[in-house]
């Protein structure tokens, strides 16, 4: 009897579920004669269904699993002694997760609370390590189109490249929320939405991007309204002195002048009135006047006559900054205000270059090669001379200094859209040919807009010639944080008469300016000053860069 009377009592208690459920400890709990029903998890992510007991199979009840007042229940258990079932409320959003005693097939959904249907929110993604957003140059898919894993998305403007955006999982793509030209999108901002089922596109046709997880701006405690302060209207008085009107002389004190010094008082704008005149009767006189511009200094010139029609106005346009544009002011602004530059310039003769060169390019046509520049020939020698003065080949951070074992060579390559700096990885292992096909090949992909991070990235050492291709003497150029060096390269078109072989002959030799930018941190005077005699060295010896 008192048995039917405890299971009579919890079954009440089932039947004031929903009364329960509006406090913040939840505690259900009810009884079965057998109860043994397995646990299923649907692939960590489900469907919600109703909280309650639903019929379930002969061996017990079936507890289902739902959000609440965002909030889950999260953990269903079972104590075998007593044949109860428990459930606790936990303060986190819906998993999805679904208990069942029937077995259930697998399927990979999104529980939300908006109404919309299973679906994937695809974010800007980090595409290199300095991105911190990005622009969408544009969209190779259309809102509806079927997508699969590998297949492009989008083509995303990055902060030095523009890469393909490939997608992940298979769907549709439902919406677009950034279309082609989308600039200024933040690493993570959600820009489109993929579901699994080709009937639920139209459902996220007003889609908005939720806003829910982010956290509310902390409001300011409102203190006592400040009791408002009544301002007196004060009359406005006017600050500008107010101008004496010179006095002018009476009709009886007319001032009498000679013709010509009333002449030359119009021609100089000087009043008649404010100078005595020294003639006869008090008559003003040319030498009064002179005496009157003498005094002064300086000539009381007619002033000039000013036009009064209104010019035109300034006509401009207005070019909206590229992202890689906006990277490169940013990189280059932090480096002169942070690193603390110092420059050596040296002139390096380039007869045996330039005839060494003449040499390999015979034979690199004979070849079906390509042929090799001066650039070239300074790569190759900026290399070697870092490998023999490893202290260049450094970065400065704030506990140590970090000395590289690869000599990594950035070359700088302008473009209409921007300064881009592709790398010649172990440009001091590889010959002269491989670093030619190399820097033409990053080159044309730079003009192209076709580099990818790994283009361009983990450099130690930067070159930039001005000088073949403009023509530019010398110039000093700014370091590519967080390397420690670059080397600007003039013009070698320079003829200089040097020495000849005998004690009385001269001859003429072309030399090319090379100057070092070194961050004092990291490179002292000494050292900046050994790697340049060491890079003079392999262009004025250019048979040592081949041993």
């Amino acid at each position: 009897m008192a048995y039917a009377a405890r299971i009579f009592n919890h079954s009440k208690k089932l039947r004031q579920t929903h009364n329960v459920l509006r406090d913040r400890a939840i505690s259900l709990r009810w009884f079965t004669t057998d109860a043994g029903p397995s646990v299923d998890k649907i692939d960590g992510i489900s469907r919600p269904r109703p909280l309650g007991i639903v019929p379930g199979d002969k061996n017990g009840f079936t507890p289902s699993h739902q959000s609440i007042n965002g909030s889950t229940i999260s953990a269903v258990r079972m104590n075998k002694g007593n044949g109860f079932w428990e459930a606790r409320k936990v303060h986190a959003p819906a998993i999805g997760m679904l208990y069942k005693s029937q077995p259930q097939n697998s399927v990979r959904s999104f529980s939300t609370n908006t109404g919309f249907p299973p679906h994937q929110e695809i974010g800007m993604p980090s595409l290199s390590p300095t991105m911190m957003e990005g622009n969408i140059a544009r969209w190779l898919k259309k809102e509806g189109d079927k997508v699969t894993p590998g297949e492009v998305l989008c083509e995303v403007e990055t902060d030095k490249a523009t890469v393909e955006m490939e997608c992940m999982e298979e769907g549709y793509l439902a919406k677009i929320l950034c279309g082609d030209g989308s600039s200024g999108i933040k690493v993570g901002e959600v820009i489109a939405i993929t579901v699994e089922e080709e009937e639920d596109i139209a459902k996220f046709k007003d889609y908005t991007p939720s806003t829910s997880d982010a956290a509310p701006a902390p409001e300011a405690p409102s203190g006592p309204t400040p009791p408002k302060q009544e301002v007196s209207e004060v009359p406005v008085t006017s600050a500008e002195p107010k101008a004496s009107k010179p006095s002018t002389p009476s009709s009886g004190d007319r001032v009498v002048a000679s013709p010509l010094a009333k002449k030359l008082a119009e021609d100089h704008n000087v009043s008649l009135s404010s100078i005595k005149g020294t003639g006869p009767d008090g008559r003003v006189v040319k030498a009064d006047i002179e005496d009157y511009l003498a005094s002064h200094s300086k000539e009381v010139l007619k002033a000039p006559k000013v036009d009064s029609t209104t010019s035109s106005p300034l006509d401009y346009t207005d070019i909206p900054h590229s992202q890689i544009r906006k990277v490169t002011a940013s990189r280059l602004l932090q480096s002169k205000q942070t690193i603390p530059h110092y420059y050596l310039t040296v002139d390096t003769c380039v007869d045996k270059l330039m005839e060494l060169r003449s040499q390999l390019n015979a034979l690199q046509e004979a070849s079906g090669g390509k042929r090799i520049s001066v650039n070239d020939l300074v790569i190759k020698a900026a290399a070697l001379a870092l490998r023999k003065v490893p202290q260049c080949n450094s970065s400065w951070t704030n506990d140590y200094i970090r000395q590289y074992q690869n000599v990594n060579i950035n070359i700088a390559v302008q473009t209409d859209n921007g300064l881009y700096v592709p790398v010649i990885r172990d440009a001091d292992k590889k010959g002269l040919s491989k670093i030619s096909e190399e820097v033409k090949y990053f080159a044309q992909k730079a003009k192209e807009n076709t580099l990818k991070p790994a283009d361009y990235e983990d450099g130690t050492f930067t070159v930039s010639n001005l000088g073949g291709p403009f023509g530019i003497k010398q110039f000093c150029a700014i370091i590519n944080p967080p390397q420690s060096g670059i080397l600007a390269v003039g013009s070698a078109a320079e003829k200089r008469v040097i020495p000849g072989i005998g004690p009385d002959q001269v001859k003429f030799a072309s030399f090319m300016p090379a100057t070092l930018s070194c961050d004092h941190r990291v490179i002292d005077g000494a050292i900046g000053a050994e790697w340049l005699k060491a890079f003079k060295g392999y262009i004025e010896n250019p048979e040592t860069m081949l041993l």
